[in-house]
């Protein structure tokens, strides 16, 4: 009964190998399964008639599709395993007690004649060492060299002292380059901990499944400032891990939620301010409850003159706004005297969420200064009062990095929600959807955008915080450039005045296929 069962499920395989085989051969593909989906069929056809030359026909299918894979992926573990991996442990069930001894012949002397195990059994164990061979290559492993020190006259996007930390990627920039040399490759394995901290924000039962850890600290003078998931604020001595402060922002636990994080604070001091007047120097605290709150970085008190008594209410200004679906979990700019900020949305959750828009408030007051929607990219304008930004479009929740030299703030881009749902998208969003955007800092006017996906429906979002940077080119001419990463593992190099490539940018046809009321980019 069991070689039975064996023979049925080698000849189903061979008939969806032998079937999507040929049509791929007819499209011009690889014959390689049509060629194996013949070889599971014989070799089902074999096993019922219990024939001991299944097994050396089996052994002829491992020993062709390993040749095949090898040729095809060279000895990368990763590709290697989803074309072999099945057809291995095929092979070895082959060579069990069950399968192999009712194979055979009876000779016409009578005698009787059993399968030999060792053609499969060899070819399954040189499919076994090929596999172990590539776990310990990696055929995608780029060698390169970093230069041991920074140029002398290189741009780090601001004067922060090299012992200091004062924005999510430490300077406007973005470039989270740290100039400290005393530890080095070197000594790194000698480091003790000095000092540790509990913050006491633990994730519970109740919490939604991604509530995440991931705050940058930044250390300003001998304090770091960090927040946690359920939006504490902290500041700490740097040189012992001595509490200075906590605030609780009290943003609950919304059961609607579909991420509960802090990604860091922002440091802002006031250039007009006394030294040691009351917020004088300030952090801005986002929360997941979609609030942004100006704390004394001193002693943590509530700036009440900032907005509505320290608090910034970020869903003004929303046609719809169901409870738990818009927040605020990375820190904004601050750049002279406006705070820009975006918000994050719940993903695939509704067609009737908040919008994504882009806004920059007044630091001192929180008065809104221009806002930026990209379902009406062209009304920068503060919105007046009674009417709403357009529902659902594309939002950004990750960081943004600004040259105040060219007045510019880089935004990374994400979807329209539902991500993964493309109908009725307007021409706005087709547009400004997973992209790089560049905004005047002072009017919110788009100076340039660069798309990285056309047409997403993938969840493709720009996730991470553009980085800035001057290039040298080999004529010596030095061009202020911007390195975008994102999701798809491409990096983007671009002039941040214009949008322009730096490393070019090719447009390759990309596969179809969509639901019927929908469709995918030819590109």
């Amino acid at each position: 009964m069991v070689i039975v069962l064996t023979a049925v499920v080698f000849a189903v395989i061979g008939l969806a190998l032998g079937g999507g085989g040929t049509r791929l051969l007819l499209l011009g593909g690889s014959p390689y399964y049509l060629i194996a989906g013949l070889g599971f069929l014989l070799t089902a056809f074999l096993l019922f008639r219990r024939r001991a030359a299944a097994l050396w026909v089996y052994a002829l299918v491992v020993l062709g599709s390993l040749a095949w894979a090898i040729w095809e992926v060279g000895f990368d573990w990763w590709q290697l395993g989803p074309r072999g991996g099945v057809i291995i442990l095929l092979g070895l069930w082959l060579l069990t007690p069950w399968i192999r001894r009712p194979l055979g012949f009876v000779s016409p002397t009578g005698e009787q004649y059993r399968a030999s195990a060792w053609p499969l059994a060899l070819v399954s164990l040189l499919s076994v060492g090929v596999a172990l061979y590539s776990m310990t290559q990696d055929p995608h492993d780029i060698r390169g060299d970093l230069p041991g020190e920074v140029a002398a006259n290189a741009n780090l996007g601001g004067n922060v002292p090299p012992g200091e930390w004062h924005q999510y990627g430490r300077t406007p920039f973005g470039q989270r380059y740290s100039p400290l040399d005393q530890i080095r490759p070197e000594n790194v394995a000698n480091l003790q901990v000095a000092w540790q901290y509990q913050t006491g924000d633990v994730k519970l039962p109740e919490d939604v499944s991604e509530t995440t850890y991931q705050v940058t600290p930044l250390k300003v003078k001998d304090t770091l400032y960090v927040c946690t998931p359920h939006n504490w604020a902290i500041a700490l001595d740097a040189a012992t891990g001595q509490e200075k402060w906590k605030y609780d922002s009290n943003s609950g636990m919304n059961p609607d939620r579909q991420h509960q994080t802090c990604r860091g604070v922002t440091y802002w001091a006031d250039p007009a301010a006394a030294p040691g007047s009351p917020c004088a120097e300030r952090v801005y605290l986002p929360t997941s409850d979609a609030r942004l709150i100006a704390l004394d970085a001193t002693n943590g008190e509530v700036c009440t003159s900032f907005a509505d008594n320290g608090v910034l209410h970020l869903e003004q200004g929303m046609k719809h706004n169901p409870a738990g679906y818009y927040y605020s979990t990375s820190p904004p700019v601050a750049v002279g005297d406006r705070l820009i900020i975006g918000g994050a949305v719940n993903d695939n959750y509704s067609t009737t969420e908040q919008s994504g828009v882009i806004r920059a408030f007044n630091i001192n007051t929180g008065a809104l200064i221009w806002n930026w929607d990209s379902g009406n990219p062209d009304v920068t304008a503060p919105l007046p009062p009674g009417q709403t930004y357009t529902t659902n479009s594309p939002n950004s929740w990750s960081v943004f990095s600004y040259d105040e030299g060219l007045g510019l703030v880089y935004i990374p881009m994400g979807n329209q929600v539902p991500d993964q749902l493309g109908m009725g998208r307007s021409e706005h969003v087709e547009k400004y959807s997973s992209s790089i955007v560049a905004l005047d800092i002072n009017t919110g006017a788009v100076r340039w955008v660069r798309q990285t996906v056309h047409h997403d429906l993938w969840d493709m979002d720009v996730p991470a915080q553009p980085a800035l940077l001057d290039i040298t080119r080999e004529d010596g001419t030095v061009v202020p450039a911007l390195v975008g990463p994102t999701k798809q593992g491409d990096i983007y190099v671009l002039d941040r005045r214009s949008g322009e490539p730096i490393i070019p940018i090719e447009e390759v046809p990309a596969p179809g296929g969509a639901i019927p009321e929908d469709f995918t980019a030819p590109t």
